[in-house]
């Protein structure tokens, strides 16, 4: 099997990096971050025009013609440049659920605006009482001759604050766990009965608890079929799991990188700490877990177009991974910088937070270690509550 990149992709990289380098830099990011709107949409337009946007998808929906390699690809870098524009939210699962699912006209009108940057999405699946159980729904949507009525209330959805629209998961039948009766809608944000409450997030994204009060939505915003997207839901999710394992090792391999060099120029006792034999074996093991990272990531990248139980094996074995070893990279890199490892005026501190909340995204190494097990035990995609 080849690892290597292609040309292509090796020149996304190229060009991502030098954009982040020359216009992304920490300090540029922290006053973009305590800013009013908490992004740049100047930066997504850039993004756009580079062709980021457009990357993991075929040729036929207006894309690239990549897959999630290349997403992989831009990942890596914005974990390196710890890059808050919503990536994952808008094009790994707007445009994931677009792809897998959507209708011809629901491409047309919708894809190609997430490509062009013109429209950006946000994913409001889960719910206060619903821990990691993607089935666990109390927002309902109801049939009404053509279109459907929504009621609910999703929480901590990334990137609402600056979305056009949302990909609403809804139960339009059965009982709140049941793993059928999931429907899943695009919703404009504005849309009338839709209310949101915005709030900056730890790591400094943006997120916001959105609330559904009799919000009419056409029977044609409804992707794949009714009481049946379950299986989409959950192949999105990998998906998305995939690519924020990748933002994840950009982020370890930055703080690594940033460790290594202040060990060399910080001095104790005379000398650098960096010749202290027991920071050394630290930043070692700091190094093998990053690449320990990296080739599950790659692993489950590779594995997310085989059979429903291998995919999902692999999206839980590579969090586990990451949660452990992005929870052992951050600390050793705190540990090793001291005090000031945990300011906010020192990059260090912001990338222990962002490797903190991936570990929580789509499931933490417990909700993972779970899944992997009953996957392997039974055969069947059975999540432990």
């Amino acid at each position: 099997m080849d690892f290597n990149f292609t040309e292509e992709q090796n020149m996304i990289r190229d060009s991502l990096s030098r954009l982040i380098r020359e216009q992304y830099d920490f300090e540029t990011r922290r006053s973009v971050v305590n800013s009013e709107s908490g992004w740049r949409p100047e930066m997504w337009a850039q993004f756009a025009e580079l062709g980021l946007l457009a990357a993991p998808f075929s040729e036929e929906d207006g894309g690239l013609g990549g897959n999630a390699v290349d997403a992989m690809v831009v990942m890596e870098e914005f974990g390196r440049g710890l890059v808050v524009e919503p990536f994952v939210p808008s094009v790994v699962c707007g445009g994931g659920f677009l792809k897998h699912g959507g209708s011809a006209a629901q491409k047309e009108e919708f894809l190609s605006g997430i490509i062009s940057g013109e429209m950006t999405f946000a994913f409001a699946y889960a719910e206060p009482q619903g821990r990691f159980n993607l089935a666990d729904l109390t927002t309902t949507a109801k049939a009404k001759g053509s279109s459907y009525v929504l009621n609910g209330h999703k929480a901590v959805v990334v990137g609402a604050p600056w979305a056009t629209h949302l990909v609403v998961t809804a139960r339009t039948s059965g009982d709140q766990r049941d793993g059928s009766g999931v429907s899943v809608f695009i919703v404009p944000k504005d849309a009338a009965g839709v209310t949101t409450r915005d709030y900056p997030t730890v790591d400094g994204f943006r997120a916001s608890e959105v609330y559904f009060e009799n919000v009419e939505v056409s029977g044609d915003n409804m992707i794949g079929s009714e009481g049946d997207a379950l299986p989409l839901v959950e192949k999105v999710v990998d998906e998305a799991i995939a690519a924020t394992c990748s933002e994840a090792c950009g982020a370890m391999e930055a703080l690594h990188k940033t460790t290594v060099e202040y060990s060399k120029n910080r001095k104790q006792f005379g000398v650098p700490i960096g010749s202290f034999q027991v920071l050394q074996h630290a930043m070692v093991d700091m190094f093998v877990e990053h690449q320990q990272s990296l080739s599950m990531t790659l692993m489950v990248t590779l594995r997310l177009d085989e059979d429903e139980i291998t995919r999902k094996k692999a999206a839980s074995a590579a969090k586990v991974q990451i949660g452990n070893s992005g929870r052992f990279v951050g600390q050793n890199a705190v540990q090793i910088h001291g005090g000031m490892g945990v300011t906010d005026e020192l990059d260090v501190s912001h990338y222990f937070k962002r490797l903190t909340i991936i570990d929580n995204q789509f499931g933490n190494v417990d909700h993972h270690l779970a899944r992997y097990t009953a996957l392997s035990e039974d055969g069947v995609a059975v999540a432990a509550e």
